[in-house]
């Protein structure tokens, strides 16, 4: 299962789990204040306190057990989704480290008074205007040289798009165990199951 879909499969469950265990929760206050307020409540409302015990004991420990597993499907995705973006940094890092080396190229090209391509010139403008006025005024000094001529450095790149961090931690298998889905009311029933009514 891939960690997208198990977070939409166990999230709905969780959810609803989450509401009747709080539902419960105030069923068995309403009770207890019941009880106290009847005399002999304890008696007259002992089958209805163990049935809704128990199923609160059932939702909650269902609840538990999809709390742990969305937590464990969170932590995996979270750990791809961080490894991604790490990657996605030292692309980036690389990519940049690439093109100050290229910058630097053309500022020297353009110095020893060579002819390089305009998108060259200019990408060194962009990086530093300083740094192309420096180059530039050095070329005049060397513009009785013979001249060589460059093609642009950065003609050969195609830029690859990244995907998407989270997509990519989505389509990821899921390592860890997933319990069975169940209905809330299914694991009431069979929590109270036996009780006669």
């Amino acid at each position: 299962m891939k960690i997208g879909e198990a977070r939409k499969t166990y999230s709905a469950p969780l959810r609803e789990f989450w509401e009747e265990k709080k539902s419960l929760a105030k069923q068995k206050k309403a009770l207890d204040e019941k009880i106290k307020a009847t005399p002999n409540g304890k008696e007259a409302f002992a089958k209805e306190a163990v049935t809704l015990d128990l199923s609160y004991r059932a939702v909650s420990e269902k609840y538990e057990e999809y709390s742990k597993t969305m937590e464990q499907i969170m932590a995996q995705h979270t750990a791809l989704f961080n490894a991604e973006v790490s990657k996605q940094q030292g692309e980036a890092m690389e990519e940049y480290s690439e093109d100050m080396i290229k910058i630097m190229e053309v500022a020297r090209r353009i110095m020893k008074g060579a002819k390089v391509p305009a998108s060259d010139e200019k990408k060194l403008m962009e990086y530093s205007m300083e740094l192309y006025m420096a180059a530039k005024n050095m070329a005049v000094l060397n513009e009785n040289k013979k001249k060589e001529e460059y093609d642009s450095l950065w003609d050969d790149e195609k830029k690859e798009e990244n995907p998407d961090p989270d997509e990519v931690a989505n389509d990821a298998e899921y390592g860890g165990g997933t319990p069975e889905i169940m209905e809330v009311s299914d694991v009431v029933s069979s929590a109270t199951e036996g009780i006669e009514g």
